[in-house]
């Protein structure tokens, strides 16, 4: 297990406030978008893969947010907590506060992509605060000669229990069990709790305005749908589904469903499995009760690097500072693309570019911003990948060069930041020693071009990134 320093203990009226804070988020009732009472923030856990591997991690990663679209990944993008039993590796991580404040943490106990191996096991944790992670078990689900896929909980007032639902094949389809427990420790038999009569995996069930709301891949075609009923029973599901299946980027899976702290919108994140690892989609709706999901552009969020099958819980803001605290913030960014908004500045063969992510080596798409060489009221982009290395230009094309010591060195690979010139929200980097010229992709490479305001709006749009983690 992840092990470091213990933060300070807080004062008794600090931990009184964080208490009725938690207590705030959990009268509401059962789900994600029950849980924002009270709330400020947003933690994702995920696992990490990227199309090589480089990037692949089988523990559990966090990842905090304002508003549950713009992710800031911990502790580096590192694993917090590694499992040590069974596979020890986990995937499709789900968190859940519980009724009394605290956190449970579940998982799905395997490691890599063999997915033809059976395992009832799942592995479990407690936390108070996700700062840190007790009590770990590997929980046995059922006897049956399949897995325990995806395990998500909520809590059943009517029952008075906790659900732990998860994916399973029944012998004759995939289809969603349930086991009921009190405490995460002890666990009622396996019974089936959704099976609409196909293929079913990855369910995740939130609650609002007293209708229960659960969303599904269908296995047929890997797409999401949502059903809905005002009953969490097993069974209530089975003939309930109301939405079409969503149109996304190529086969989706492991949906989450977030609502807005400060509005009614929803946001419901997918994962884009095939053909490449590490990419989610994203859609929007106003209105949760009908079937209107629509495509949210990227330029409106930015996952965690490498982040697979994620679960989002909500935060107060005490304790999304304590998150901070104890893991810190990266110290590097990555600059996204305004017009391709799927496409990141890298390095490759020493060629400034910006390729689709994910990618690999993915660390050639990080970069520290450093004080500038030709002025301390400048930037520069140093490669993680060696902090020798800059982006510069060089006849006007952008590549990665190592620091000579030269005043032409310092000044070729000095920007200032600006408002973006697409949009103000957004950067631009004007060149130093060319102050009419910009960065900017042409044919997907960088340079520097001579860009403003009353330039064509393909020209700003070229010239505009977000700077993100």
């Amino acid at each position: 297990m992840f092990s470091s320093p213990p933060l300070p203990r807080p004062s008794r009226r600090a931990a009184l406030a964080s208490a009725l804070s938690a207590l705030c988020l959990v009268l509401a009732g059962p789900g994600a978008w029950a849980q924002t009472t009270g709330a400020s923030a947003f933690a994702m856990g995920y696992f990490t893969e990227s199309p090589n591997g480089l990037a692949s991690d089988y523990g559990l990663h966090l990842a905090v947010s304002d508003d549950g679209r713009e992710w800031t990944p911990l502790n580096q993008n590192a694993p917090v907590v590694t499992p040590t039993l069974g596979t020890k590796g986990l995937r499709d991580p789900f968190i859940l506060r519980k009724q009394d404040g605290t956190f449970v943490v579940l998982a799905t106990d395997l490691y890599g992509l063999d997915f033809s191996k059976q395992n009832p096991f799942i592995h479990i944790w407690d936390s108070r605060g996700l700062t840190s992670f007790e009590n770990y078990r590997r929980v046995k689900l059922h006897d049956l000669p399949t897995h325990s896929w995806a395990p998500e909980s909520f809590w059943d007032a009517q029952r008075g229990q906790y659900a732990v639902i998860y994916s399973a094949f029944n012998g004759t389809r995939d289809v969603i069990l349930v086991n009921y427990t009190s405490d995460f420790v002890t666990f009622s038999a396996a019974q089936t709790y959704f099976d609409p009569g196909f293929n079913v995996l990855d369910a995740t069930m939130n609650t609002y305005g007293g209708v229960n709301y659960l969303y599904f891949k269908r296995t047929s075609d890997s797409r999401l749908m949502g059903a809905r009923s005002t009953s969490l029973a097993p069974g209530a599901f089975n003939a309930s589904t109301y939405t079409r299946a969503f149109d996304g980027l190529g086969a989706t899976e492991a949906p989450i469903v977030v609502k807005s702290l400060d509005r009614d919108e929803w946001t419901m994140w997918g994962d884009i499995y095939t053909p490449v690892n590490g990419r989610f989609f994203a859609w929007r709706s106003g209105n949760i009760t009908q079937d209107a999901w629509e495509p949210l552009s990227r330029r409106l969020y930015t996952q965690p690097i490498n982040s697979k099958h994620a679960t989002i819980v909500a935060l107060t803001s005490a304790e999304k500072s304590a998150l901070l605290s104890r893991y810190g913030t990266p110290a590097w960014i990555r600059l996204k693309s305004y017009n391709y908004p799927d496409r990141y500045v890298r390095h490759a063969n020493y060629e400034g570019r910006v390729d689709a992510y994910p990618m690999d080596p993915y660390t050639d798409s990080q970069f520290r911003l450093v004080g500038g060489l030709a002025s301390s009221s400048g930037v520069l982009l140093q490669a993680v990948t060696d902090p020798g290395l800059y982006l510069r230009h060089s006849g006007f094309e952008v590549r990665l060069d190592r620091d000579d010591g030269s005043a032409g060195f310092a000044a070729d690979a000095t920007f200032t930041r600006t408002a973006g010139l697409a949009n103000a929200s957004w950067t631009t980097l004007r060149s130093w020693n060319y102050s009419d010229r910009v960065l900017r992709h042409q044919g997907f490479r960088l340079r520097i071009d001579p860009i403003n305001a009353s330039s064509p709006l393909t020209d700003r749009e070229d010239a505009t990134f977000a700077l993100t983690r």
